[in-house]
């Protein structure tokens, strides 16, 4: 056993793991334009039906309750990514990165996005199975982010503050192709580890299951590199999803501070995720439709 779960089961996940990855740097950016969408398209639905079947084994293995946890903790990961996908189109339009760059830039990113997300997760863990009060700081860290999301961080055009300060450095210092492309990659891995700071401890207020909590997370960062490629024309018109993903932070962090005299359902936690996004997305596509910006 190793933190709750077989080792066997660790061994098995990071060996889909890296197939998907190799899958995905060897075979999806060749072809046209169209004949990349439909295979991201469809790469991105078998990663859904690949974290919707470990879902449900975690449910028969470990209960029901479980399986529950590992939907939450997917969906809160994948929404939250949908916002890290807005800033990266940013860069991405400073930078002046072609698309395949942009893709490669994005899937190497992911690969160490992998990495920090098991460091962050596991050191969570621990810090909560030693401090309980740690759990209270967690929750103010998520109250803070959702503050800050409804205070308008998401001006037309414009990253939060964080991601442009770590833009702007990179970009002074490259001057070749070559170092553009190096130091978009760090600019990734910088602004993941930004974001990580209220992914990670937003997923630990759903559960503290190791094997859990890190592989709904690496389910969801796994399509991050697909789902790019398939909403980089809609990230725009995604003016809401900040108001839906400030409630999510403020729910989960409310849940994480009163844990101790009100206990959520996990199923509750799953269904208000899954409306909140439904909606703030639903908001958006209306209000930007091309039919409503007429008198």
């Amino acid at each position: 056993m190793l933190d709750g779960a077989p080792i066997a089961y660790w061994i098995g996940f990071h060996a889909v793991v890296l197939v998907l990855i190799v899958i995905d740097l060897a075979v999806l950016g060749r072809g046209e334009a169209s004949t990349q969408t439909r295979h991201n398209f469809l790469f991105f639905l078998f990663l859904l039906a690949l974290a919707t079947c470990l879902g449900i084994w975690i449910g028969h293995v470990d209960g029901h309750q479980t399986g529950l946890e590992f939907a939450s903790g997917y969906l809160i990961e994948l929404s939250l990514s949908i916002d890290n996908l807005f800033v990266f189109l940013l860069m991405f339009r400073s930078f002046g990165l072609s698309a395949e760059l942009q893709r490669k830039a994005l899937l190497l990113g992911i690969v160490g996005a992998i990495i920090m997300r098991g460091l962050f997760i596991f050191a969570g863990i621990e810090l909560l199975n030693r401090f309980a009060w740690i759990q209270y700081v967690f929750g103010a860290l998520l109250v803070v982010a959702a503050l800050r999301l409804l205070q308008g961080k998401k001006k037309t055009g414009m990253a939060p503050a964080s991601a442009r300060w770590i833009t702007q450095w990179t970009k002074r210092r490259a001057d070749k192709p070559g170092a553009t492309f190096l130091l978009a990659v760090i600019a990734i891995e910088l602004v993941d580890l930004v974001f990580a700071i209220d992914s990670v401890p937003a997923v630990l207020a759903i559960s503290h299951h190791p094997f859990v909590v890190y592989t709904s997370n690496i389910c969801a960062i796994l399509g991050l590199r697909a789902l790019y490629s398939l909403l980089a024309g809609l990230l725009d018109r995604l003016k809401y999803l900040h108001h839906g993903l400030a409630a999510i932070l403020g729910f989960v962090g409310l849940k994480m501070l009163t844990a101790k005299w009100v206990e959520v359902p996990v199923a509750l936690s799953l269904g208000f995720i899954v409306l909140v996004v439904l909606i703030a997305t639903v908001a958006s596509l209306r209000a930007t439709a091309p039919h409503a910006s007429q008198p």
